[in-house]
């Protein structure tokens, strides 16, 4: 006999002698404990590309593949960078009405934004949001825009400010902290960001060995959750789900956009992310000389600000660039910082590629995992790829709420049709 079917017979036996939630320890919600208010939990973890889980042995996600769905991939808005990423998953929106149109951006009107933490530059209505205007209590440890209250509402509990020293393991802690708490007080959606395979994936490129050690740390901490949600026995009434913001590419290659604005005697101001770049002109009368003098970039598409296509979801009225870039890897508009400049040199020596991320969220390497667990997920579930913009309406649904205003996405359907 296999070891879940011994994990089912000792439930059946448990449960024949009147133990009715042996069901929820062997990873099965009972019937019994799907009266109890849902709960809903949702871990990011950075740049965790799609196919990794399928790289090394990682037996927290393997159970949830196992117990529960997995999607083939998610697909992030456009750019797939984490900032406008993190705030799509929250928002059920992309980034032309949700305004958060990269991790830095300049706002003609307020300025710049360098990843801020003022909730405020987010103009549609965050999960957690939706979750407290609905009386649904929730928790949320570092979510990007999470950290101070959005117009005059925020989470019940947080984490602020951000520090990225802070380890899953701590998370881990917090989250089973706040399940332990009495059941007025206690949050019933709770949202962590985790730090996933982003950094050293960005360093020493996504096919390096160290992008593997770094995901079974990651795994390490989801089995103590796994492990701390069997022992409460809260299956009955809780769904997981582990997302990432989006995947990872190698990159070889810096676009020379300021240098050959300024060989063409163009000033402009330049802000340019890993797949995206915006140029602000300075003598808007100049722009089909930019135009003329860009468009000899190979693997580099030029649109004026009217002209950027529907599909890109990227056109917001007052952060986006009087010309917009976009590239496609192994070429990208980062270049490494002055002071990682010795590094990416030595990495160089050693083999190494850069990661980099942005790019068109079609592109497989951009797709990020999806995977949930517990109330509502049937064993099992192989699903198809699914959007970012689906997970907000399907944690809501899941809580028994209405989305966020602004979500556009719909709700994730399992094999029975329906997460609930």
């Amino acid at each position: 006999m296999t070891a879940r079917g011994v994990r089912l017979v000792a439930a059946l036996v448990c449960l024949a002698i009147g133990g009715g939630s042996a069901l929820a320890d062997s990873g099965i919600p009972s019937a019994a404990a799907t009266s109890a208010p849902s709960t809903v939990i949702v871990l990011a973890w950075d740049g965790v590309r799609h196919d990794y889980p399928d790289r090394t042995t990682l037996p927290g996600l393997a159970r949830m593949e196992r117990e529960g769905a997995r999607a083939s991939r998610i697909t992030p808005p456009f750019p797939s960078t984490t900032f406008p990423s993190m705030v799509t998953l929250a928002t059920g929106t992309y980034p032309d009405r949700h305004g958060i149109v990269d991790n830095e951006f300049r706002d003609t009107q307020r300025g710049d934004y360098v990843r801020a933490a003022d909730p405020s530059w987010i103009e549609a209505e965050p999960l957690w949001i939706a979750a407290e205007r609905q009386g649904v209590r929730s928790a949320v440890f570092f979510w990007v825009g999470s950290e101070q209250d959005w117009r005059g509402q925020g989470a019940r509990f947080r984490k602020a400010p951000f520090d990225a020293g802070v380890d899953e393991a701590t998370k881990v802690d917090q989250i089973l902290a706040w399940l332990d708490l009495p059941p007025a007080d206690r949050p019933r959606l709770i949202m962590a960001w985790w730090h996933g395979t982003d950094h050293v994936a960005h360093q020493k490129g996504p096919d390096h060995p160290d992008v593997a050690a770094q995901l079974v740390r990651q795994d390490r901490q989801l089995e103590r959750l796994l492990a701390g949600i069997d022992e409460r026995r809260a299956w009955g009434s809780t769904t997981l789900l582990v997302v990432s913001d989006h995947g990872m590419t190698a990159v070889e290659e810096s676009v020379p956009v300021r240098a050959r604005l300024a060989a063409a005697g163009i000033e402009a101001e330049v802000n340019a992310g890993g797949a995206v770049a915006h140029v602000f002109l300075a003598d808007p009368s100049s722009a089909d000389a930019a135009v003329r003098a860009l468009q000899g970039l190979e693997g580099v598409a030029v649109y004026r600000r009217a002209d950027l296509p529907a599909g890109l979801r990227l056109a917001h009225p007052n952060r986006v660039g009087d010309l917009v870039l976009t590239t496609v890897p192994p070429r990208t508009f980062a270049a490494a910082a002055f002071v990682e400049s010795a590094a990416s040199f030595a990495g160089g020596l050693l083999g190494w590629k850069r990661g980099m991320h942005g790019f068109d969220p079609s592109l497989p390497d951009m797709g990020g995992i999806f995977f949930a667990l517990g109330r509502g997920v049937p064993h099992g579930a192989r699903i198809g790829p699914v959007r970012a913009i689906d997970v907000a309406p399907t944690v809501a649904e899941l809580l028994g709420i209405a989305p966020p205003a602004d979500a556009e996405g719909e709700p994730i359907r399992f094999a029975d049709g329906s997460p609930r």
